[in-house]
């Protein structure tokens, strides 16, 4: 006899759900078996349905329940009009039945007597070709998975009969065994048919598929996923914790519970590794949750309990492993599959270039290969052990003054970054950035050139003018490793932001790209800030809400590192002052605020001598040398009226950006050596103007399609001008123009070796360093441990204006003149047991030798002082008595760096998660074109290679053969495609679970010919 069949419909007020439920009502009473009654429960206002006469007509009654109910709870409210021994059939308002759908699930019910639920084939309402869901299981982790979703049917799953779960909608739940069967109202709208089902096992029945029924369903009905993509990442890792917490064995319960926290931490790191960092949040909310649902989770146990007949291994053969998933998520394409633009770094001859560069580096740079430390200019060593770096970068006593306490600039982050790489002698590093600084340069500007161009000539060209840039020439020569590092660095940025709408992956990059380069040169801050406005405004106006999101990220990790500065400085300098160049501040030849400095501005040098031509051919002829440079400024212009001038034009306005920055830092002095005020460095204003100069040049050379001769000639004039430019900055190391190298080689320290042994391993000890000037003035500092380190610089000290911390000037004064009091006691309190008279570097004049020598007869004079000696740094004493150990923090200072320290890391290590590539961003990457900002109407750009010449001459531009569809770059896709959302599923708990939104993957040989 058939089962008799209660229907229960569940409802949202609205308009289109009107719609859907007179729909849903028309299709059952169009059922070729009708259920024997009908109840709806209404979620909200119920006043407009009662008055439908059809709603009237076809159902037994209505039930009126709060908005906020859900699901499961609906139907419980339904459960007592269901009349003794009827199936149940679970329904929502987007739930509409294909007219023979009842007649065979209760036919499936009939045949199968251990059955205790029978599962319809769900479709898709607007194409009832495509599955959305027919069978559900899941992992041994217990994440669920769809069996079948998001494919073509073309009855490929038909034979399937047996399943462990299914989606709600449309399930038959047997009479017999409906009261066992409940939906778990703590599901929060996740998984109630996978948890139904696996009761149904442990009970002995079985999840039987009829895959013949099939049911038209939509995407935003009460029975489905929360919409929004946090709910539903919410929803879904709730119901997977509270499934663990009610399966778990009693006494591994305690254990799951305590491992909640732990796991929510571990899976944030996979989900901003995978390029989720909006499922962190709803990985946290869930977590917690789920701990405090005590009572949820007893009720659900005790359910289970009740109804158990079997043991968990009848679940066990239904489960989902792990290879199951590969096979399943694998489409066969491989990392290169769609590729749309491939990278030819070694058939291109870009590794080539950088091999030609490191050639031309190393024969520049012959003698530092020999150097164990780089000095001159504002060069300085580094620490001696990785740990000191690091605490140089850290919240807490500065490394210079005598008890400076406060935050340390972001720029002392990237020294302790570069000297980790060589931990042996974090020195060297700088010796290796050197020796290495042209052919990085010509790599980082081959690669961002790769967003401009396809040709592999026109990405050498970028590669070599890049490394060529006069102000980069003049960082390296005069000693700058902040100019040497922003050089190098830009064109990463450049690399990464361009595209960060596109992807967390690329958004991730660019931040800690962002943030470095800001480190190094925070002048350059407010012109970055205003490309990222823009930028954010030009992705809004195509109305990218997402890749908006990601461009949100870019500033983050610098606010996170320049947030504690900034602070301070508000509160005891300026903000100006934040303007003001890290590191060593060096009073080093660069452009003046006067007509002959913004000249050499104007035309890309940094400095009035004009990339060392005012050496070779005098002042009067070596300010033309910008002329060398007018043919790379041409190209650069053209491009607002080439074919692609929306690039053109927005790469000019970067070099605007760059420029306006060089012109406006050399006008500003709010850092100062010795107490001689020093100007901002330019060249990092002007290493900015370069690439959008650069990139700006080869936008016009890429698109000179139908002058293929025209194109080289221009590319070959541009280079070889830029490279005659840079060959007097290239032969001035040598001395070949007569004047002496700024780089030395050294010295490993900058304070005595006695000094340096007393301090080896870092050791607190402090040196009074005292330098008599030519002016007659005396410069008083204080360095700690085995030298000046360039990482412990701090701009709290560089650009002050008056004093901070203990007043070490009216002591060192006081040190040389005739006053008689306790002069080795009071140095001794503040920690320092030596006191260095150094020399000025320059050579001392008159005044300052007149001081020196009465310096020297002062202290010579003075009670507890005992000369050790005359060194190559300058006359040195110690202390007779031993000195006081230098100040610690307070307990609440050691809770702000505790506090500062772990935000800024948390929000760098976010960054640096997402930064890293995984399988399936490489994939979704190469499935986009990798120029950026190409339109309909521009033309295509094809790799070149010897038989693209001839394709260009026999197709000029505008010939219909010629079809730009196929290299246009394609709108960002914001979702993972399904294979890149099976790349992303990792082996362990925290990757076990795919994006809330990401689609099932079909097999390849499921896809339809029009979508391979």
């Amino acid at each position: 006899m058939p089962a008799r069949v209660h229907a229960i419909i569940v409802a949202r007020p609205g308009s289109s759900a009107r719609a859907q439920l007179l729909r849903t009502l028309d299709a059952l009473r169009a059922q070729s078996t009708p259920p024997a009654a009908i109840t709806l429960v209404v979620c909200g206002d119920a006043g407009s349905i009662r008055q439908s006469e059809v709603v009237a007509a076809t159902v037994e009654g209505i039930i009126a329940a709060r908005s906020g109910t859900s699901f499961a709870d609906a139907v419980e409210l339904a459960r007592p009009r269901v009349l003794e021994g009827s199936a149940i059939w679970l329904l929502a308002q987007d739930t509409a039945p294909h007219p023979r759908a009842l007649e065979r699930l209760v036919g499936s019910l009939e045949r199968s007597p251990s059955a205790a639920i029978i599962a319809p084939k769900l479709v898709q309402t607007d194409n009832d070709r495509e599955i959305v869901s027919l069978g559900v299981s899941m992992t041994a982790l217990g994440r669920s998975v769809e069996l079948a979703a998001g494919e073509l049917d073309q009855g490929q799953h038909d034979g399937k009969d047996d399943a462990l779960g299914a989606d709600i909608r449309g399930i038959l739940i047997r009479g017999e065994v409906r009261d066992a069967l409940r939906p778990d109202r703590a599901l929060a709208g996740a998984d109630e048919g996978l948890d139904l089902g696996v009761r149904a096992r442990l009970g002995g029945g079985r999840v039987v598929l009829t895959p013949s029924a099939r049911i038209a369903v939509s995407p935003d009905g009460p029975a489905a996923l929360p919409a929004g993509g946090a709910r539903r990442a919410y929803a879904t890792r709730t119901a997977q914790l509270h499934r663990r917490l009610a399966y778990a064995p009693a006494i591994a319960l305690p254990l799951h519970w305590l491992t909640l926290l732990p796991l929510a931490l571990w899976r944030s790191i996979t989900h901003l590794i995978g390029k989720r960092p909006e499922a962190v949040a709803p990985e946290w909310g869930a977590a917690l949750t789920a701990m405090f649902r005590f009572g949820a989770v007893s009720r659900s146990r005790r359910g289970i309990r009740s109804f158990r007949t079997s043991s968990w291994a009848s679940v066990a053969p239904l489960r989902v492993t792990r290879g199951d998933l590969r096979r399943r998520l694998d489409d066969g394409h491989g990392s290169e599959g769609g590729a749309v633009s491939e990278l030819r770094f070694f058939s291109g001859g870009g590794a080539w270039a950088v091999l030609a560069a490191l050639v031309v580096s190393i024969a520049t740079f012959t003698t530092l290969l020999a150097w164990p430390v780089l000095g001159g200019g504002a060069l300085l060593p580094l620490r001696t052990t990785v740990a000191a770096l690091w605490a140089d970068a850290a919240w807490g006593l500065r490394g210079v003054g005598v008890d400076l306490i406060g935050p340390a600039d972001p720029f002392a982050a990237v020294v302790a970054v570069l000297g980790s790489l060589w931990p042996a002698g974090p020195s060297f590093s700088l010796v290796l950035l050197w020796i290495l600084a042209l052919p990085l340069a010509v790599l980082g500007g081959w690669f961002a050139a790769t967003r401009v161009t396809d040709r592999s000539g026109l990405r050498i060209f970028a590669g070599v003018v890049w490394a060529l840039a006069p102000t980069f020439l003049a960082a390296l020569m005069d000693g700058r490793p902040t100019g040497v590092l922003v050089h190098l660095l830009l064109p990463w940025l450049f690399h990464s932001a361009v595209v960060a709408h596109r992807s967390w992956g690329a958004a991730g990059a660019a931040s800690l790209l962002f943030a470095a380069v800001a480190a190094c040169s925070p002048s350059l801050a407010p012109a970055l800030l205003l490309l990222w406005v823009v930028a954010i405004g030009i992705t809004l106006g195509g109305a990218r809400i997402r890749g908006a999101v990601r461009l949100l990220w870019l500033p983050v990790p610098a606010i996170a590192l320049f947030a504690p500065i900034v602070i301070w400085q508000l509160r005891h300098g300026s903000l100006l002052a934040l303007l003001g160049d890290p590191g060593q501040i060096w009073a080093g030849p660069q452009a003046a605020a006067d007509a002959a400095g913004r000249l050499a501005l104007a035309t890309g040098f940094p400095t009035a001598s004009f990339g060392d031509w005012t050496a070779v051919v005098g002042t009067p002829l070596g300010t033309w040398a910008g002329v060398l440079l007018a043919p790379l400024a041409l190209l650069a212009l053209a491009s607002a009226v080439a074919p692609r001038w929306r690039a053109g034009i927005t790469l000019l306005v970067v070099s605007l950006a760059g420029l306006a920055t060089a012109f406006l830092a050399v006008g500003v002095a709010v850092s100062f050596a010795q107490g001689t005020p020093v100007a901002i460095w330019p060249g990092a204003g002007l290493s900015l103007a370069w690439i959008g100069l650069t990139g700006a040049a080869l936008v016009t050379l890429d698109t000179m399609l139908t002058m293929p001769r025209v194109r080289v000639v221009a590319a070959v004039v541009s280079a070889l001008a830029v490279l005659v430019c840079a060959v007097p900055s290239l032969l001035s190391f040598h001395g070949v123009l007569g004047e002496k190298p700024v780089l030395t080689g050294g010295p490993s320290s900058t304070l005595p070796a006695y000094v340096a042994a007393q301090a080896e391993g870092e050791k607190p000890v402090g040196t009074l360093v005292l330098t008599p000037q030519n002016d007659g003035g005396l410069a008083a500092e204080v360095a700690w441990g085995v030298s000046e380190t360039l990482g412990a610089q701090s701009t709290m000290l560089t650009t002050a204006t008056d004093i901070r911390g203990t007043d070490i000037t009216t002591l060192s004064v006081d040190l040389l003149s005739a006053r008689d009091f306790d002069a080795a006691g009071k140095l001794g309190e503040l920690g320092i047991g030596y006191v260095l008279l150094a020399k000025v570097a320059d050579g001392e004049g008159d005044r300052a030798l007149t001081l020196r020598t009465s310096a020297v007869t002062a202290l010579d004079q003075r009670a507890g002082f005992v000369q050790a000696g005359n060194t190559a740094r300058g006359v040195l004493w110690h202390l007779e008595a031993d000195a006081a150990e230098r100040a610690e923090l307070s307990a609440g200072e050691h809770a702000t760096a505790r506090l500062v320290t772990t935000v800024q890391l948390v929000l760098v290590f976010a960054a640096l998660l997402l930064s890293i590539p995984t399988r399936s961003s490489r994939r979704a990457a190469r499935a986009q074109s990798r120029i950026v900002g190409r339109t309909p109407d521009e033309p295509m750009v094809l790799p070149r290679h010897a038989e693209d010449r001839e394709f260009e001459d026999a197709y000029p531009a505008g010939d219909p053969a010629f079809d730009d569809r196929a290299t246009q770059d394609p709108e960002p896709v914001d979702d993972p495609s399904p294979t890149d959302a099976g790349a992303e599923a990792a082996s362990t708990d925290a990757g076990d679970e795919p994006e809330p939104d990401e689609p099932v993957v079909r097999d390849r040989t499921e896809t339809p010919e029009e979508e391979r």
